[in-house]
């Protein structure tokens, strides 16, 4: 999620009307008052992260680099603060009454390109949850993650980490075990959010936006990166990606809308827009790519009470 601006822009038009969406057993719809992650090491001339850094560098180099993170959408100094958008009869949507958004939780995601984050002042200014990078395929470790998460709950934001997926390196179980090997496991300490995963286009490779695989292929990656996580956490990931992308690399699955949370990645626009694979709430929008807080800005389709619900997994 956290992004490099530069390397994000290269992209940007790929990723332009990135969308996702979330729910999970309990969430009540947008309209009940409502309720995204930084990738892989950057890699020169890669679509980043809001948290890569630009320089050059793949994954696995000697020189941890921030990997390219999830969607990157229009410029961020284009996006407005979420309390200055529109009100919703300005711009009408479905299911989502945009002027609760300033009422909604607000968080932000970062990877290691935020590095030492002063999370007392990211909570002054209103962040209540964060989602950490911590891992990418199976060669890559947020070397300021440990910080980074202990740093987030001590400050009294509820936290969880995020990784960025590769499925063409290794299978969706390899990459999930050595997530939560490195950070992505699940506790259930009432402050801990399930695990993500950050799933979008290759950041390596604009000729292959789906990694090689076909979308039966893919579906099954996703899938066996689930069941990993489930069986060693106990907890379904929550799933980051953009609704151009899930259509365009999973047929438009809708395999797993009834059992896992979706983020919404959607810069630019007054609202999250239309949800793809079955899903029919979403339960974080990251709408910009910068802002009043560290790295991404995301929102909560929620009330704080349903958020600490998430946490404790009931």
């Amino acid at each position: 999620m956290a992004r490099h601006r530069t390397l994000a822009r290269r992209r940007a038009g790929v990723l332009a009307a990135a969308t996702a969406a979330l729910t999970f057993a309990g969430t009540a719809p947008a309209s009940a008052g409502a309720a995204g992650p930084a990738g892989p090491p950057a890699s020169a001339g890669a679509p980043g992260t809001a948290g890569a850094p630009g320089t050059a560098g793949a994954p696995g180099t000697a020189v941890p680099l921030e990997p390219a993170g999830p969607a990157g959408a229009p410029e961020a100094a284009a996006v407005p603060d979420i309390a200055a958008l529109p009100d919703a009869a300005a711009v009408p949507e479905t299911g989502w009454p945009l002027r609760r958004a300033a009422g909604l939780p607000r968080g932000h995601d970062v990877s290691s390109y935020q590095k030492r984050v002063d999370w007392a002042a990211a909570r002054a200014k209103g962040a209540r949850f964060v989602y950490i990078k911590a891992t990418e395929s199976t060669t890559y470790r947020n070397p300021f993650f440990s910080g980074q998460y202990s740093g987030a709950r001590k400050a009294g934001l509820y936290r969880g980490a995020y990784h960025f997926a590769l499925p063409d390196r290794s299978s969706g179980a390899e990459q999930a075990a050595y997530f939560v090997r490195h950070g992505g496991d699940w506790r259930a300490d009432g402050r801990t959010l399930p695990p993500a995963l950050d799933i979008e286009y290759n950041p390596y490779s604009a000729k292959h936006a789906c990694y090689g695989l076909g979308t039966a292929r893919m579906v099954r990656w996703i899938r066996s990166f689930s069941d990993e996580i489930k069986r060693e956490t106990g907890r379904r990931p929550v799933i980051y990606t953009t609704a151009q992308w899930w259509k365009q690399c999973t047929g438009n699955s809708r395999a797993f809308s009834s059992s896992h949370a979706l983020w919404i990645a959607r810069h630019g626009t007054a609202r999250p827009g239309a949800l793809p694979g079955g899903w029919r709430y979403w339960t974080f929008w990251q709408y910009a790519v910068g802002g009043r807080l560290p790295g991404d800005q995301n929102l909560f389709n929620g009330s704080l009470s349903r958020l600490r619900v998430l946490a404790r997994g009931r």
